[in-house]
């Protein structure tokens, strides 16, 4: 497909923000990215975590698990899964669970999906299963709630900003059909200016990454966890130490890409930023959550049991399906790949502070 104007509906020269940008891009109907593709596996633009291994998912099943039994095993208890992807974890979640009577007939399980042609995925591979799809929290009225995102909040629009003499710009993209994408700077708005000045990681720093769609998703999750109780568990790639640069990156076919190639690719590619867990937790705090140490991916697999647990499984498995879990664990684990590369938070409202995989 080559860039065509009507496909997006770019005004060519105007200024466009970044996170306009990608959100028209990633979500626009019939040609955004995520409207028209199915980008997860090997024949796709990339891998997650529960497309790689079920154990992942397996282990995220049995720490929400025992999150309910933190919780005080309420008779009435939510998970919600957000952005889940082709519903890979919600299966062997919903497997999983059968597995404690207790839970599995208190549990009311949600999967908050954006994308009509993932929601179709989905509901192909849960069929005949409790599972509900939902477009907001509103039903979720009793009961503490659990959300978990899995390279959720990374695929969620961030804004950039400048900052020059004191004065903050915001980057944006102009757009013509034969030059392509140039950048440029416009005077950032005053109160996306007075909301970047209350977060004290972002002191200091030349270039800003600011997720402000992103916090208004959490605004709404945040809200219903404040008022009902439970917490949200993130698991993603990015950064807890201050970086001065630009971290968007676009990936087609399991390679990432020049940004510089994107205008070519308008939605054909997916377009991420990477995550900065240092704001994330002071967001969090700010709104009265409690937050746990922030870990690696691979300290949390490792504390919740998943090295174990392989090893109870490779006991009746073949030396191929041995070798496979084997290789799987180490994409998930080792340090150079997800292993540090991933994140995870765990923000929550309980009076028991004694979640597990944090230390």
């Amino acid at each position: 497909m080559t860039y065509n104007p009507e496909y997006f509906n770019f005004k060519s020269k105007k200024l466009i923000p970044i996170d306009e940008f990608i959100d028209t891009v990633l979500y626009k109907p019939n040609v955004g990215y995520y409207t028209k593709k199915i980008p997860f596996g090997s024949r796709g633009d990339f891998v997650t975590a529960p497309t790689i291994s079920n154990l992942f998912s397996e282990i995220i099943t049995i720490w929400v698990v025992s999150a309910w039994e933190k919780l005080g095993k309420p008779k009435n208890f939510n998970f919600v899964e957000l952005g889940p992807g082709d519903g890979s974890l919600t299966k062997v979640f919903v497997d999983t669970i059968k597995k404690f009577p207790d839970l599995n007939s208190s549990i009311n399980i949600y999967l908050y999906e954006k994308s009509e042609l993932l929601k179709n995925v989905q509901k192909k591979k849960l069929k005949r299963s409790k599972v509900k799809w939902i477009g907001n929290f509103d039903k979720i009225r009793k009961g503490p709630v659990i959300f978990f995102g899995n390279e959720f909040f990374d695929a969620i629009p961030i804004k950039q900003f400048l900052l020059e003499k004191k004065s903050i710009f915001e980057k944006c993209y102009s757009i013509d059909p034969v030059s392509g994408l140039d950048e440029a700077y416009q005077k950032a708005s005053e109160e996306d200016v007075k909301k970047i000045k209350t977060f004290k990681v972002l002191k200091g720093l030349k270039f800003i990454e600011f997720p402000k769609l992103g916090f208004l998703e959490l605004n709404k999750i945040v809200k219903k966890i404040n008022n009902l109780s439970g917490g949200i568990l993130l698991i993603d790639y990015g950064y807890l130490n201050v970086v001065n640069r630009s971290t968007l990156q676009a990936v087609m076919k399991n390679k990432k890409m020049n940004m510089g190639h994107l205008f070519k690719n308008l939605g054909r590619a997916d377009i991420t930023s990477l995550v900065n867990f240092s704001l994330l937790k002071e967001y969090f705090l700010k709104n009265k959550l409690k937050v746990k140490k922030i870990v690696s991916q691979k300290f949390f697999l490792e504390k919740m049991g998943i090295i174990e647990r392989a090893k109870v499984l490779k006991k009746n498995m073949t030396f191929e399906q041995r070798d496979y879990m084997t290789s799987t664990l180490m994409r998930l684990l080792h340090k150079e790949l997800m292993g540090d590369l991933f994140k995870v938070i765990f923000a929550f409202k309980s009076k028991n502070n004694n979640f597990l995989g944090f230390k």
